[in-house]
């Protein structure tokens, strides 16, 4: 009788693959550096795997694991396939080192080196040419260049971004910014300081102008559920609250491809009222939110 395989995780580097043993209950981050880094045979030459060095892939884009809060989502990601789907893969390269010329070997496996499909070079539309009445000789018409600007401008109107009320904190009926492109939960320093979240003293030079920081960990609301979260300090200006990844995979948030106000969390099966908003400066032009 068979017996089932133990759960591995495979590795790729610019030079080589194998795999290591996972436990998604036992293991650490620092435990998975340190398996990586034991491994013989590979160009780490020794040196401890470190924050910077590791990726990993899922849904078609690689993904960093530098810290305990990458470290959640990943196992949580491990925990939410469906049987027989593939477990993610990790890459790892130590980035002081430059990656092998073209000349040398290159493990194909690794997310840098791997093909893509041919991508067919677009081919330029002739210039229609017609006669001319008075000589009879052609000449080329070219046509006007489309409007870009106007173009971009209704793109993002017909789209804009997704928000949803919510409470952090003390606060009630906060319009937050669901954001998956982040990777935590902030907050505006104009609404942290008319709140209390910092001291209402707070000068240039503290509480995030240095970069941001973690002002604590702050009970956030949406819909009937509270979960708690590491809350930042940004100087985002367009939203008091912008809710990242580490919102967005507790509560498991499933948006619709085609109707995007339909926002669920799936942790609890509630649907959340969604409204897009378009943001525009005094002039009118579309602000937009990166």
């Amino acid at each position: 009788m068979a017996t089932a395989a133990p759960p591995m995780l495979d590795v790729h580097t610019p030079l080589s693959s194998f795999a290591i043993l996972f436990s998604n209950s036992d293991d650490t981050l620092q435990i998975i550096y340190d398996k990586i880094s034991k491994k013989a045979h590979t160009e780490f030459k020794g040196r401890r795997v470190k924050a910077g060095w590791v990726k990993y892939s899922w849904n078609d884009a690689v993904w960093n694991l530098d810290d305990d809060s990458d470290y959640t989502i990943f196992v949580w990601r491990q925990k939410s396939l469906a049987p027989g789907e593939p477990t993610p893969a990790l890459h790892v390269r130590n980035p002081e080192e430059p990656l092998p010329p073209s000349t040398e070997y290159r493990n194909s496996a690794y997310y840098i080196f791997k093909s893509h499909p041919h991508q067919p070079r677009r081919s330029r539309s002739r210039s229609r040419t017609r006669g001319s009445i008075r000589s009879g000789k052609s000449s080329k018409t070219q046509d006007d260049p489309p409007d870009l600007r106007k173009a971009f401008e209704r793109f993002h109107s017909e789209n804009g971004v997704r928000t949803i009320m919510g409470t952090i904190g003390p606060v009630d009926n906060v319009r937050m910014l669901l954001r998956s492109g982040y990777r935590h939960v902030y907050i505006s320093r104009k609404f942290a300081l008319k709140h209390g979240f910092i001291p209402s003293d707070a000068a240039p030079g503290h509480y995030g102008y240095g970069g941001l920081v973690n002002i604590g960990t702050w009970p956030v609301t949406v819909g009937k559920t509270k979960t708690m979260h590491t809350v930042y300090l940004s100087e985002e200006s367009h939203f008091d609250v912008v809710l990242g990844r580490s919102f967005t995979e507790k509560r498991q948030v499933k948006t619709d491809p085609v109707d995007p106000t339909d926002v669920r969390c799936m942790d609890t099966g509630e649907k959340i009222d969604c409204e897009l908003v378009i943001l525009k400066d005094g002039k009118g032009q579309i602000v937009t939110v990166t």
